[in-house]
């Protein structure tokens, strides 16, 4: 069947060029858009041209009416005989289908019913679909087809290209804050000898100049944006991918944009202001407006902020104090909650706690006063050395952002990174990687200076969307190849 629907459509493709008409053009001519033309409908009284997606066919005999879509809308188009020639106008009816791209061109006009249209007087094809192309109303069977076929999915789903739309706007919004507020746009190394800055599986792969092993960045530029700090400047900032190896979920992905911004002679206390003043800037700037759901939970960006301590909230909802409790406590409540958890140290568990506890918090909250063995890269308060000087910022139930005093002190950071360096030879993946060459950077000395982080996890919060719904081409597996492939045939006889 396949096969025949395919023969037709090239038998179509053949009828055009036969015609004397390339259906591949290297040049369209649009003198409106759809939008400009509805618009304007008043005013325009000349011959325009238009161009576009076929939507919708309805031939009636001599006439038929056509809808097509560009990226501003769909207008409708009138063919008929008289007005573009029999030969033209059997050749439109009889070849051209849903899916193809084309030209028109011709003068508007309201229908009997008051619909706004182009009667067309001169035609082109722009482009030739050799696929069945779906009607509106066509639904993909899975969510791995739907980002397979993207540009299907999103040509016939205009709500969902408003979201891209507001992506743009949300990382306009942070970049013209940032900027706003005296910080310098920078651009640090997305290949690295050592992945610092988070706790994460990174992917690697192998410098053949160098002949070393590399890594992709797990966060954007944390250590070497400290170095800026180190050599003078006191606010940057980067927008950057960063690649993590490891699980999806609704709030992950091994591949996502980031923010992240660093100040000189500035604590977290300072950051915390600075954030809030940012989110509510991007809901305003974005939305028009602070009120949100998401997750289940609604929030209010304009309330007041609560800050919450680590500890307190941890022990509040599971009974565990994380600073007394041993491995085997935390173990053994993990498993009454009916907690998922891995690794097999005291940090994996009570970051596990907490996550169990995160979700009860709609927000909008500072989470604050973290345990310093859960913040390897955050100075230690000075009235509580045993807490952080960190904050995360809670929305419906996650986390969506996370800053702190970073940690100055060389001493007390390689001390850190040794501790990180016992979890990874014990088989910890997610454990920070040490660099030594960051703590000889400390020891020439930085500043005292706040660093936040935030990425696209709030925009897909504040969409109430997946992050695999507001990423345009998240990544799909290859589909697998029929058993008797041309290409398998070939890799078999390689192989032999």
């Amino acid at each position: 069947m396949r096969d025949d629907i395919r023969k037709t459509k090239l038998d179509k493709l053949e009828n055009l060029k036969n015609f004397g008409m390339n259906p591949y053009p290297e040049k369209a001519r649009r003198t409106h858009t759809n939008k400009e033309a509805l618009d304007n409908f008043d005013d325009v009284k000349e011959d325009i041209y238009l161009a576009g997606r076929v939507a919708s066919l309805r031939p009636m005999g001599g006439s038929s009416f056509v809808h097509i879509e560009d990226g501003t809308g769909k207008i409708q188009l009138f063919f008929n005989k008289k007005n573009i020639g029999d030969d033209r106008y059997k050749l439109f009816v009889k070849n051209i289908e849903l899916g193809d791209f084309v030209q028109v061109k011709g003068k508007l006009f309201k229908t009997k019913t008051g619909e706004k249209t182009l009667q067309a007087n001169e035609w082109k094809i722009l482009s030739k679909t050799l696929e069945s192309f779906p009607t509106e109303y066509f639904g993909f069977r899975n969510e791995e087809e739907k980002f397979r076929k993207r540009y299907l999915d999103l040509f016939f789903n205009r709500e969902e290209r408003e979201i891209f739309v507001r992506r743009a706007k949300f990382w306009k919004a942070i970049r013209d804050f940032m900027v706003s507020k005296g910080f310098l746009e920078v651009e640090t190394p997305y290949i690295e000898t050592t992945t610092g800055g988070a706790e994460a599986r990174p992917f690697e792969t192998f410098h053949n100049d160098f002949d070393i092993p590399v890594y992709m960045r797990i966060c954007v530029g944390e250590l070497w944006q400290k170095r800026l700090m180190a050599a003078g400047f006191e606010k940057t900032f980067e927008i950057g991918r960063a690649f993590r190896n490891e699980g999806t979920s609704p709030d992950h992905l091994q591949e996502f944009t980031n923010m992240e911004f660093y100040w000189a002679y500035a604590d977290y206390n300072d950051g915390m202001e600075l954030v809030r003043e940012l989110y509510r800037f991007i809901a305003e700037e974005v939305y028009g407006k602070t009120e949100f759901e998401a997750r289940g939970h609604k929030f209010d960006l304009a309330d007041e902020w609560k800050k919450i301590d680590y500890t307190d909230e941890v022990k509040e909802q599971t009974g565990i104090n994380i600073l007394e409790a041993d491995e085997k406590e935390l173990k053994s409540r993990l498993d009454e909650l009916k907690v998922k958890y891995d690794g097999d140290n005291k940090e994996r568990y009570v970051d596990s706690l907490w996550k169990y506890c995160r979700k009860n918090i709609a927000g909008p909250a500072f989470l604050i006063n973290h345990p310093v063995f859960m913040s390897p890269l955050a100075k230690r308060k000075e009235e509580s050395p045993e807490q952080a000087g960190r904050f995360q910022v809670l929305i419906g139930g996650a986390e969506v952002g996370s800053g702190y005093s970073e940690l100055n002190d060389p001493i007390d950071q390689r001390k850190r990174f040794e501790e990180q360096q016992k979890l990874i030879d014990a088989g910890d993946k997610e454990a920070m990687m040490p660099d030594w060459e960051f703590v000889e950077m400390l020891e020439y000395g930085m500043p005292p200076t706040c660093g936040f982080g935030v990425g696209e996890r709030l925009f897909a919060f504040l969409e109430n969307k997946t992050l695999r719904e507001v990423t345009l081409f998240p990544l799909v597996k290859p589909k697998k190849e029929k058993k008797n492939s041309p290409k398998k045939k070939i890799q078999k006889a390689d192989k032999k």
